[in-house]
């Protein structure tokens, strides 16, 4: 099982979040990127771009931060922060 926490914070409060899981047979980076956008779809968003220090923090440490500078659209939040909170090996 894998699941990915996705929320939304904005002045140090919690705005939204949501809970995405996958039991599919996939690759890490698959499984990511498809819990993404499932979240993205939930909370009524569009997909972020993954930049060079958002790619880094991800892969050191299974959770990343997302600022408005990851948005082409204006966002309400000061980020959206994604962690990994189950994975199977």
């Amino acid at each position: 099982m894998f699941r990915l926490w996705v929320k939304l914070i904005n002045d140090n409060h919690l705005l939204q979040d949501t809970v995405i899981c996958d039991d599919t047979v996939d690759t890490r980076t698959h499984k990511v990127m498809n819990a993404i956008e499932k979240a993205c779809y939930e909370l009524d968003l569009q997909k972020p771009i993954w930049l060079d220090n958002t790619v880094r923090d991800f892969q050191r440490h299974a959770k990343c931060r997302f600022t408005k500078d990851a948005f082409i659209e204006e966002v309400s939040f000061d980020y959206m922060e994604i962690q990994v909170l189950e994975e199977d090996y």
